[in-house]
């Protein structure tokens, strides 16, 4: 009998031991990758009508493959190489560098867009997500003309 005691006594002792280490095992298993990194460079100040080059580096920590949309938007609107699109397939392993060269005449506001869409042909075996929480990120930057 006093044996049967020990063991009800270890076993109320395992269990709080086990959620114990449950706990603490979802907490470390908690997922904090970022979904769309974006590095987005332009020059301090320019001249009107000299040429600028924007550059946005772009990568992902999920180890799923996506297909990107990336795009600048100004205000005021600029025609031109300003606004080109790419579309490209973003890994974790092998991070986009995007550029664009355009020329202004007056101080403009521009935002670098990433938009994750589903398109077919760009990603290998056209293995690819879309994440669910969500498709749209930008960095909003101000270009001062001198």
């Amino acid at each position: 009998m006093y044996s049967l005691q020990l063991l009800l006594r270890a076993s109320h002792a395992v269990l709080l031991l086990v959620l114990c280490l449950q706990l603490g095992i979802n907490k470390a298993q908690e997922d904090n990758r970022q979904l769309i990194k974006m590095d987005f460079k332009l020059p301090q100040k320019t001249r009107a009508n000299e040429e600028v080059t924007a550059m946005l580096k772009v990568g992902t920590e999920l180890r799923e493959c996506m297909v990107i949309k990336t795009y600048l938007v100004s205000n005021p609107p600029v025609d031109g190489p300003l606004n080109y699109k790419y579309t490209a397939c973003l890994c974790e392993e092998y991070p986009r560098t995007f550029f664009w060269d355009f020329q202004v005449n007056s101080t403009i506001r521009i935002a670098a867009v990433v938009d994750i869409i589903r398109e077919f042909n760009i990603c290998p075996d056209n293995m690819a997500v879309i994440p669910i929480k969500a498709n749209r990120f930008s960095v909003l930057k101000m270009l001062p003309v001198a």
